[in-house]
């Protein structure tokens, strides 16, 4: 952990409004109601290693509050699960069924493995940044995270042939994590915060940010947590519970966005894969819902939405 972190209190102020009483009544493109945006996570190569780091990551297929002190090669070998085997399985899924998905994903995991990117490029799937590696970006000093932020950056880019539209951090982000994105100056969007169903805007020195809000309630990790999914039908039920609520709701609320998050280590083994597959044929016939990139959920609100400011 760096020695130079940021006090405590600083970084992004406290809205607890939001929108308020009267969000804007959104309606997605084709008139849909709810706008799914499935995300794939892939940071396998990128978490943290004996041999790389001295200390093993902790979310393999287990939880692990405390790590032994020896390569732990049980850890290792579920992150390369999700490599080589859990990743060409949610692939072919996604394929089979022709979903637009996002792919939440660290540049060097990407850098591991050629064939995802080859694969993101064919099949014309957005990019999320989700750091150079899999860092805890608070434990980092503000110069740390901003070289990192710049050596992904290069990286997406040597790959992808893109800056990455969006960002997302691992778990949380640092009290500057914000700033940096502003400063960069190239994000089309800031996925960090989780506190609203629709995007919104931030106001800084020099202009507006874009947020397209993440959310960690339909998220696979709640196969590793309790109380959390205990089988794939779980998961199925809780995003279509999800989907079918919102878009029962939008008739007076307007429509909303739902983030399904899934990762390649824990998803791709093939009794959870059965519960995606559920979710993706539920929203496939299920009329006002959609999938949408999350590039495109950002673009078509730049597009349409410019005017809609939160009330804090």
């Amino acid at each position: 952990m760096s020695s130079d972190l940021n006090p405590v209190g600083l970084g992004p102020e406290r809205d607890f409004i939001g929108y308020g009483r009267h969000a804007p009544r959104v309606v997605w493109p084709g008139g849909a109601k709810v706008a799914v945006n499935l995300v794939l996570v892939y940071e396998e190569g990128s978490e943290y290693s004996w041999l790389q780091d001295g200390r093993n990551d902790n979310w393999g297929e287990y939880n692990i509050p405390n790590s032994p002190p020896a390569r732990d090669l049980g850890t290792e070998t579920h992150f390369e699960y999700g490599s080589r085997a859990g990743v060409w399985r949610l692939a072919r899924l996604f394929d089979r069924y022709e979903v637009p998905v996002t792919v939440s994903a660290c540049a060097v995991a990407l850098q591991c493995n050629p064939d995802i990117v080859a694969w993101m490029k064919e099949r014309r799937h957005d990019l999320l940044g989700h750091g150079l590696r899999w860092s805890e970006y608070w434990t980092l000093s503000r110069e740390e995270e901003r070289e990192q932020l710049r050596q992904a950056n290069e990286l997406y880019h040597s790959l992808l042939g893109v800056h990455p539209p969006g960002w997302n951090c691992r778990s949380f982000p640092s009290v500057n994590t914000q700033d940096l994105i502003i400063e960069d100056g190239r994000f089309l969007y800031y996925s960090d915060p989780c506190n609203d169903d629709i995007p919104y805007f931030v106001e800084h020195a020099s202009g507006r940010l874009l947020v397209v809000p993440y959310s960690k309630t339909l998220n696979d990790s709640r196969y590793l947590i309790a109380p959390g999914y205990s089988n794939p039908r779980d998961f199925a039920e809780d995003c279509r519970s999800a989907i079918s609520y919102v878009i029962e709701d939008a008739e007076e609320a307007g429509g909303k966005m739902l983030t399904i998050a899934v990762h390649a280590r824990w998803t791709g083994q093939p009794n959870r894969t059965s519960g995606l597959r559920d979710v993706i044929e539920f929203v496939n016939r299920t009329e006002g819902a959609i999938f949408m990139r999350r590039e495109d959920i950002a673009r078509y609100w730049l597009d349409n939405h410019q005017s809609f400011s939160p009330r804090g």
